[in-house]
């Protein structure tokens, strides 16, 4: 069962030119993380564009990857699928 949006676990990295760096880092699956309205709390501070850095899932298999955003507003906040970062691992 998803734990659902915690403000405290989203913080700036980098602000630039209206553009917004973020981490956020969850007990939730990447696929729970991108249903539309899970950042909804966050939609006066998420903007189109932003990227959101996330480790998902860090109770379990923690995985890593790259949120955009795609729409916030009133009707709340939309993210793009997780593009994930370091899914190998060879050794």
């Amino acid at each position: 069962m998803a734990e659902g949006f915690k403000a405290r676990n989203l913080s700036v990295l980098a602000y630039a030119n209206g553009f917004t760096l973020w981490h956020y880092i969850t007990p939730d699956l990447a696929a729970d993380v991108d249903t539309s309205g899970y950042f909804a709390d966050a939609r006066d501070m998420l903007r189109v564009g932003d990227f959101i850095i996330a480790n998902t899932n860090r109770d379990a298999t923690m995985s890593g990857g790259l949120f955009v955003v795609a729409s916030s507003g009133a009707a709340g906040v939309d993210v793009r699928d997780m593009t994930a970062v370091g899914t190998s691992n060879t050794d």
